[in-house]
């Protein structure tokens, strides 16, 4: 089962209600090439990039686990807390 661009993003939005709550603009796409996700955040001046492995992302989906999603994500929101 392969899981849309969407809903990684709503998992993600879902997991850290903190990006709007603070004005983060979060975009997410799929880079075939990669065979990744890419997310990014952006709040003013500051943007951040990431990937998150499609196996990570959908094992998070499926509710097997979210370890790097959470700490990938989290970290990046965290870096937009604090600027």
């Amino acid at each position: 089962m392969s899981f849309t661009p969407a809903a990684v993003k709503t998992k993600i939005e879902e997991m850290y209600p903190e990006i709007d709550q603070h004005g983060i603009i979060l975009s997410l796409d799929f880079d075939v090439g990669k065979d990744a996700y890419i997310v990014k955040l952006k709040k003013d001046q500051h943007e951040m990039t990431t990937h998150l492995e499609k196996k990570d992302a959908e094992d998070c989906l499926r509710n097997i686990k979210c370890v790097y999603l959470g700490t990938q994500i989290g970290q990046f929101i965290r870096n937009f807390q604090m600027a």
